[in-house]
């Protein structure tokens, strides 16, 4: 299962690359919220896709809290940082009429 969720990881960092190296800003936005989940799944995968009982000392095998902590901290973050980027786009589409890159620079000749 690790294998395979380790692939998926490699899939979105490769889709998230091309966003990022693309041209539009709502796409280098979008770009990394897929690299976020991409890391998401990376920490998933090297902590152990295992099952087990709740973390609390007792009977069983307990699972590790710390990954899935750490990952619900990245989310929140992840999504924040996503609002805000967005918010930003869409105020600078409403002002200069564009979301390319390039025309974001302003003037060569300044």
């Amino acid at each position: 299962m690790e294998t395979l969720v380790t692939i998926l990881a490699g899939v979105l960092v490769t889709v998230a690359t091309y966003l990022l190296l693309s041209k539009s800003l709502i796409r280098v936005i979008i770009g990394t919220a897929i690299l976020t989940h991409a890391a998401h799944l990376v920490i998933m995968a090297v902590a152990g896709l295992k099952t087990g009982t709740v973390p609390i000392v007792g009977e069983g095998d307990p699972v590790d809290p710390l990954p899935q902590a750490l990952i619900l901290t990245s989310i929140v973050i992840g999504f924040a940082v996503t609002a805000i980027s967005l918010v930003l786009a869409y105020r600078t589409y409403q002002e200069l009429g564009t979301d390319k890159l390039d025309k974001l620079r302003g003037n060569p000749d300044e």
